[in-house]
């Protein structure tokens, strides 16, 4: 897996953000996830449907972590920063 060049201390953040996202998607739907799996491996998109899946997961993971702790960021803030990350890509 390639780094997104935002330093190690957001390396760290979104390896904890993709386990918690992980743990999550297994407690919820471990067969259906087999079922995608399956699927997935016969399409020809598959690199292109594992970077969607790694976003999901990561977003899986932020909401999970926010469901466990006491405070949560302020809601704008997470609005702002997933307007940037989405403008970033070129998803706009």
């Amino acid at each position: 897996m390639q780094g997104t060049g935002h330093g190690r201390g957001q390396d760290t953040h979104d390896t904890v953000l993709l386990a918690a996202g992980v743990a999550d998607l297994a407690v919820s739907t471990v067969s259906g996830a087999l079922d995608g799996l399956r699927g997935l491996l016969r399409r020809a998109d598959v690199a292109e449907l594992a970077d969607e899946g790694r976003q999901d997961i990561k977003a899986r993971g932020r909401l999970a972590l926010d469901r466990c702790t006491s405070t949560s960021p302020p809601h704008m803030e997470l609005l702002a920063r997933h307007a940037t990350a989405v403008r970033g890509r070129g998803d706009v």
